[in-house]
């Protein structure tokens, strides 16, 4: 099993940065790729960015330009510095792995962006 803890949710001004990391743990093998997705209330859940073993990235477009994703040495850990946040970033934001037979996901942690 592979539990996935956030951290680094916090509230902030808009224009601000804030950097969320996320750390397996567990019965890790081949986590590949992974990401984040953030959900706000009342939206679904939809991807932020994503990281693979060999260096691909992809982000969605409204993080393109302020946000980076990327992968620890250990590559059990995958990280995301946001900068110039908008309020329109606020939203809950998870980390996901995938496994050889399934996806995992973190419990999230809140990014509260203020204008």
């Amino acid at each position: 099993q592979v539990q996935l803890v956030e951290s680094g949710g916090d509230l902030v001004q808009a224009g601000g940065s804030l950097r969320l990391s996320c750390a397996a743990s567990g019965t890790i093998f081949n986590l590949n790729p992974m990401g984040w997705y953030r959900q706000a209330p009342g939206k679904e859940r939809e991807l932020v960015a994503v990281h693979t073993d060999g260096g691909s990235t992809n982000y969605a477009d409204s993080a393109k330009g302020r946000f980076t994703i990327s992968r620890g040495r250990a590559k059990n850990t995958v990280y995301l510095q946001m900068n110039s946040l908008k309020p329109e970033d606020t939203a809950k934001y998870y980390c996901n792995a995938r496994g050889l037979l399934q996806d995992y996901w973190g419990q999230g942690t809140q990014v509260t962006v203020s204008s």
